[in-house]
């Protein structure tokens, strides 16, 4: 059996986990999750990514051995190089990561396969997820930022539609948590953190609030989903737990727009990367193995 493990790299932790290719599941056992200060140097950085996939690694054997990650962008996924230049790992920038950790770990290159983020917790749902039975899905993370994929039936890409144009600004700023924060303050000159305080709060403006969202969501879908001609909508990330509270309204406006698409809910959360970044590893090993 081929020994993975999915990492998901963001920008204060590494996570990770071996992932039993034929469950598609993580093997819970083996997490292994670390602080990375992500604005450290170089070398800070990946004595700190080494030790963590030498951690979760440790029983398995290297010749074997297929590491997916899953990484944010500006980056050159299928060369493994870094290409942030402000900010986060500003001090690995245009460093070949793969390069860096095959020599570190004692393996070969071909055995590191990188993701998008946003590409990555797709995967996941179509690889171990609520959408395995699907092959055209639009996929969104509704959290501290908007991150949106599209899965076409071979590979889940990145469509980078957080900034793009929507109502008087661009998407995030209608859809992340942000809004919330920024729309409760307007409402009430009061301040939440996000939408598990905003359930604190008399049901009145819980619905206000809720509808509000509701009706900005409806119209990204709108103008930017439907294009894709999905066949299912899947949400994850922080504000998807609280789709319960916006559901009937989101759904009236999709009948109104004579739109049907399913939408499912995410129900690996925080694995999704990692089973995303593990399943398109498999992927692209056997797409290597037949070439």
């Amino acid at each position: 059996m081929q020994n993975i493990v999915g990492i998901d790299i963001g920008g204060s932790h590494i996570t990770m986990a071996q992932v039993d290719p034929e469950k598609r599941e993580i093997i819970s056992s083996t997490y292994v999750r670390e602080h990375v200060d992500s604005f450290g140097l170089r070398e800070m950085i990946f004595s700190a990514w080494i030790s963590a996939i030498e951690k979760v690694a440790v029983d398995l054997a290297k010749k074997d051995l297929l590491i997916g990650i899953a990484m944010p962008g500006p980056f050159d996924y299928e060369n493994g190089i870094s290409l942030m230049q402000q900010g986060k790992f500003i001090d690995i920038y245009q460093v070949n990561i793969k390069k860096e950790l095959a020599e570190r770990l004692l393996i070969s290159p071909d055995q590191i396969h990188f993701l998008n983020d946003a590409g990555a917790f797709l995967e996941g749902e179509v690889f171990g997820g609520c959408v395995q039975d699907y092959s055209r899905i639009f996929g969104v993370t509704l959290g501290t930022g908007l991150g949106t994929a599209f899965y076409d039936g071979e590979v889940a890409s990145d469509e980078d539609l957080w900034d793009s144009p929507f109502k008087d600004s661009i998407c995030e700023d209608y859809l992340a948590t942000r809004w919330f924060v920024n729309h409760y303050y307007a409402l009430t000159g009061e301040k939440i953190s996000g939408t598990k305080d905003l359930l604190d709060k008399p049901e009145e403006i819980q619905n206000k609030m809720f509808d509000d969202y509701a009706d900005s969501f409806a119209e990204f879908i709108v103008k930017y989903v439907k294009n894709y001609d999905p066949e299912v909508l899947v949400i994850g990330g922080n504000i998807a737990k609280v789709y319960p509270y916006f559901k009937k309204r989101l759904n009236q406006h999709l009948e109104e727009h004579k739109i049907n698409l399913p939408i499912k809910i995410s129900a690996i959360f925080e694995d999704a990367a990692i089973l995303g970044a593990a399943g398109y590893a498999l992927k692209k090993a056997r797409i290597n193995l037949t070439k």
